[in-house]
């Protein structure tokens, strides 16, 4: 069967290669909250997993599921309650399959500018590429070599990109000592369901957890994610709406985040990693969530420690292919030369700040573009 047609699941070694294409995003906020937030990593693991799997099952396409990165950024430097966390990701579920459900998320979508959206895929993409870089700072010349070690895999299709040069970085740091993600600490391995949180703790979730993130998640992980479904999946990816993409994470969310599982969702760096590295069917997905589910119900620490072992360098390596994938979209180069300052306000505002205020910026600019150029159409028009 030809790999490029059909929703069915297909099995091979470049649908393996793509299903662990997006662990330079996963792995290191994972592996981070669960040693400097002290999370149990039994079910935050499970909660990858069991969104994995389901998203494998609901789309049957590469789609990724991604840690909510504001909430991680708190976690990693503020302390949060574990009833205050619960409080986040059930408060952002609701919000999410809400707007997925009355259908306001795809409104939102039909109304964002093509140049805008440019512009907010080349901002994610240049931030996620400056997060690859420190990542391949770890250990420089380790990082360099498995970086062209991948770039050279990635012209031979057949051959599984991300899978062949992530062993090879496991081999590399063994031998060489390069650094590991960074897990350490001794957190419970079990399932706590939390407390009901205080009004302090509801107040700390929904100002520093829930508003900074529900931009990220609005753009990114929902108008984003379903636009790049269409550019690379074409009439297969007719059901990855917004509205449909809102309603899964929000249902992930609600039903997981009171058992200990992190807030989560799907994610437009993550499907252009699982994309890049060859996934074309929800195999990938699948693969990846039974191979988390694996490791969660591995005796001790040992599936932990097996996963702080990949090196940060080769991650990095990962993450700068797939931030490349995303930032140079095709729209980017498919605009018309006026849309080009658009683009550009609408990337920096988003690199500077977040996909929130850069889509606010992008609009901005659209509408005084849109004004521009009518007005140059009418003073030329009055001229001839």
């Amino acid at each position: 069967m030809d790999r490029s047609t059909g929703n069915r699941f297909t099995l091979d070694l470049c649908e393996v290669g793509g299903a662990l294409g997006d662990l330079g995003t996963l792995l290191p906020l994972m592996l981070g909250v669960i040693a400097v937030a002290g999370l149990a990593p039994t079910p935050v693991l499970l909660g990858f997993a069991a969104f994995y799997v389901a998203t494998a099952l609901v789309y049957r396409l590469p789609i990724p599921v991604q840690p909510m990165k504001a909430v991680a950024a708190v976690l990693l430097t503020t302390q949060v309650s574990g009833a205050g966390l619960v409080a986040a990701g059930v408060t952002i579920g609701a919000v999410m399959l809400l707007l997925g459900v009355t259908g306001w998320i795809d409104r939102v979508a039909r109304a964002v500018p093509q140049s805008v959206l440019a512009g907010l895929q080349l901002g994610l993409g240049l931030a996620l590429a400056l997060v690859a870089v420190e990542l391949l700072g770890t250990a420089p010349v380790a990082g360099a070599v498995i970086l062209g070690l991948l770039l050279a895999l990635l012209l031979v299709p057949r051959y599984p990109a991300a899978l062949i040069a992530l062993l090879a970085a496991v081999l590399l740091a063994q031998a060489v000592e390069i650094p590991g993600v960074g897990f350490s600490g001794d957190p419970a391995a079990g399932f706590a369901l939390p407390a009901l949180p205080t009004l302090a703790e509801l107040r700390q979730s929904v100002t520093q957890l829930v508003l900074p993130q529900l931009s990220l998640t609005l753009t990114n992980a929902v108008l984003i994610t379903a636009l790049l479904a269409g550019d690379y999946y074409g009439s297969r990816a007719t059901h990855v709406t917004p509205a449909r993409l809102s309603v899964t994470t929000g249902l992930a969310n609600l039903l997981l985040a009171p058992f200990g599982a992190l807030p989560m969702c799907h994610g437009a760096g993550g499907l252009a990693a699982h994309h890049r590295f060859g996934a074309r069917s929800g195999t990938a997905p699948l693969l990846l969530g039974l191979a988390l589910a694996a490791l969660a119900l591995a005796p001790g620490r040992l599936g932990i420690e097996l996963l702080a072992a990949v090196p940060a360098a080769g991650l990095g390596a990962l993450l700068l292919v797939a931030a490349g994938e995303l930032a140079l979209s095709r729209r980017l180069f498919d605009g018309k030369p006026s849309c080009l300052p658009v683009i550009a306000a609408t990337a920096a505002v988003t690199l500077w700040a977040d996909p929130f205020w850069g889509l606010l910026a992008g609009c901005g600019a659209e509408l005084v573009r849109v004004a521009v150029v009518r007005r140059l159409l009418r003073r030329d028009a009055r001229s001839r």
